[in-house]
C-alpha cells in the first residue's frame, strides 16, 4: 500500500491499482492522475479538510464514489451523498478496510463549539486521527500520519499522542499553517517521540510517498 502526502491534511492511499482519498481540503491543490478512486473519507467538516470544489472534481472523474464522514460532515455537505460513520464502525472498500475511532475534534477554545471528528485506520496498518489525539486502542500501527501544526495543537500533546500510538513509522501532516522553521521544529519533536519506541520518522513533503 502506497501512502502519499499532499499539502496540509490531504492523503491518498493506493493499493492494487485502487485509490482512497482522505481530507481533500482548501489548502490542497487539485488532485490529478488518480487511479480507480473507490472512496473518499472526510474526518470532519472544517474547510481545510474538504471543499465542494474538490468533491465535484473527484466525483466528475469517478462518478458514484462513496463519501464517508461523521454526522457533522453529512450536515455541512448536505448536497452530497455522505455515508455517516461513527467510532467503532468498519467499512470494506476492496482492497481497503476502514475502521473509525475518536468522535470529537480537539478543543480549540472554550468559545468554539466542539464538532464531530473521526480518525481512520486503514488495513490495520495506517492511521490518521483527523483533528484529534484519538488513539486507536489495541491496534499496532505501522504508519502514523501525525498532525504537527494547528490552532488546537500544542506540540507536547502531539508528542504524547505519538508516544501513545507507538507506530513503527510516522510523518507530519496538518502543516500548511506553519513556517518552514516551525514545521522543522515540530517534526523534530515528533521524531523524538516516535524514536522512543524504536520507530522511524519520515520527513515527507507534499507529493512524497512511502510504501507499507
Amino acid at each position: 500500500m502506497r501512502v502519499t502526502k499532499f499539502e496540509h491534511a490531504t492523503l491518498t492511499l493506493l493499493d492494487s491499482g485502487r485509490t482512497l482519498v482522505i481530507d481533500p481540503g482548501s489548502f490542497t491543490s487539485p488532485l490529478a492522475d488518480l487511479e480507480d478512486l473507490v472512496g473518499i473519507v472526510l474526518t470532519h467538516e472544517h474547510p481545510d479538510h474538504w471543499t465542494p470544489d474538490h468533491l465535484d472534481r473527484l466525483l466528475k472523474a469517478f462518478p458514484g464514489t462513496p463519501i464517508y464522514g461523521p454526522e457533522g460532515v453529512a450536515r455541512a455537505a448536505a448536497g452530497y451523498d455522505v455515508t455517516v460513520v461513527h467510532p467503532g464502525d468498519t467499512v470494506d472498500l476492496d482492497p481497503f478496510r476502514l475502521e473509525f475511532f475518536g468522535g470529537q475534534h480537539a478543543v480549540i477554545h472554550d468559545s468554539i463549539p466542539v464538532i464531530d471528528n473521526v480518525g481512520v485506520l486503514v488495513n490495520d496498518e495506517f492511521y490518521y486521527p483527523g483533528d484529534s489525539y484519538a488513539v486507536p486502542t489495541g491496534k499496532k500501527v505501522r504508519l502514523l500520519a501525525a498532525p504537527v501544526g494547528a490552532p488546537w495543537l500544542k506540540i507536547g500533546e502531539a508528542m504524547d499522542f505519538v508516544l501513545a500510538v507507538a507506530p513503527r513509522q510516522a510523518f507530519g501532516t496538518h502543516d500548511m499553517t506553519l513556517s518552514r522553521i516551525g514545521n522543522d521544529m515540530g517534526r523534530a519533536r515528533l521524531r523524538w517521540a516516535v524514536e522512543q519506541d524504536g520507530g522511524e520518522f519520515l520527513a515527507l513533503e507534499p507529493g512524497d510517498s512511502t510504501d507499507i
